[in-house]
Parts: structure tokens; sequence; C-alpha cells
């Protein structure tokens, strides 16, 4: 049986990531076999054009085919081989976080993210995506009180981060069932009830 796809969404700061965890642990408790992982990279390949795309100033139309080319390594060698295994795949970030970043915050034509969609991965989509959503200024908070250096994405003004949110929310409300909306501006143990809630409704 094949397994199932789930992926974790958000601007940065929402906090999606200390989740990640959690969910893992949750599906293998129910006798899962879950293979964690993350976009941009995922492969030896994709992590290397983790650290361009993260750091390295370049033109949005190669940033975009970047992120698609790194996907495409990690869909080959990781998510597809594992799901037709019956494994369960979680990821940081998918395609929708390029339709937000680069389509939202950057501005690009969503047409071209549509035929890169497509041409990569058209034919498989995430069973579930958990959008982690809050208000940037809360987001911002966060993201200074790390002591690491910013990646050139989370460094950029609030009005990207504001379209990346809005383009996020649009995504997800043209998704159907697909993605949830989870408020993210709510204490830690509450949001982890919900996300717990709406994998377990999957795991039937």
């Amino acid at each position: 049986m094949r397994g199932k796809f789930i992926t974790f969404e958000g601007i940065d700061g929402a906090g999606k990531s200390s989740h990640i965890a959690g969910v893992c642990e949750l599906l293998r408790s129910r006798g899962l076999t879950v293979v964690s992982t993350r976009e941009p990279g995922g492969t030896p390949l994709g992590e290397k054009l983790r650290e361009l795309l993260l750091h390295e100033p370049m033109h949005l139309e190669t940033e975009a085919m970047l992120m698609f080319a790194a996907r495409r390594e990690h869909l080959a060698a990781v998510i597809e081989p594992a799901l037709a295994r019956g494994d369960w795949v979680v990821c940081d970030r998918f395609s929708d976080a390029t339709y937000a970043y680069q389509g939202g915050g950057r501005g690009l034509d969503r047409h071209k993210l549509l035929d890169l969609e497509h041409w990569v991965h058209g034919h498989l989509q995430p069973d579930l995506t958990l959008l982690f959503d809050l208000p940037f200024a809360v987001a911002r908070e966060r993201i200074v009180l790390q002591t690491r250096e910013l990646d050139r994405f989370e460094q950029e003004r609030a009005d990207f981060h504001e379209r990346v949110r809005q383009a996020y929310l649009e995504r997800a409300a043209a998704s159907g069932q697909r993605m949830h909306v989870i408020d993210a501006d709510r204490p830690r143990e509450q949001i982890k009830k919900t996300v717990e809630e709406i994998v377990s409704s999957i795991c039937r």
C-alpha cells in the first residue's frame, strides 16, 4: 500500500518546524515507518542547492528553477521511493512554499510556477498540508530571538513576508481539503493538540 505524504508550511517564524518531530513520533507510535525530510534539501545535491538558494543573490527565475531542480531530485531519490515502499513522508515545505515565496513574495508569474509544478510533479501532491499561520509581527519577534545568522529570505522586509502570508492563505483557500490552516498564535500545547487531531484523521 502506498504511503502518505504530509507537508508543513508557513512564513518564517511560524513555528511549524518545532511540531514536525511530534508528528513523526505520533505516526511511529501507530506502527508506521516515517521519513522526515525538508526543502530545499533532502538529498546531498538538494542540500548544496539549499546553501545557494538561502545565501547567494540570483535572478528570480533562476531561484524558482533551482527550487524545482532540488525538488525533482528530492522526489526521485527520497519521496517517491519512500511512498512506493509504503512509508509515510513528512516534509518541511514543498511546492506551496515556492508559490508563496517566489510567487507571492517576489512576484514571479504564477503561470510559470504552474508549468514547473506540472513538469516536476504533476502526478503527485501531498495528501495533507498543515499551514501554520500567524501575523508577521509575531513571527518577526520569534526570528530576532534566534542567535544564528538569518538567511536572505528571513532578512526581507515586512511587506515581503506579508505577501508570502497572503499567498499561502490564497493557496489554502483554493486547495480544497488538502491544506489545513492552523492558528499558530496560540500556546504550543493547543497547537500540538490541533495538529495531532488533523494528522490522526488521515491515519484511519
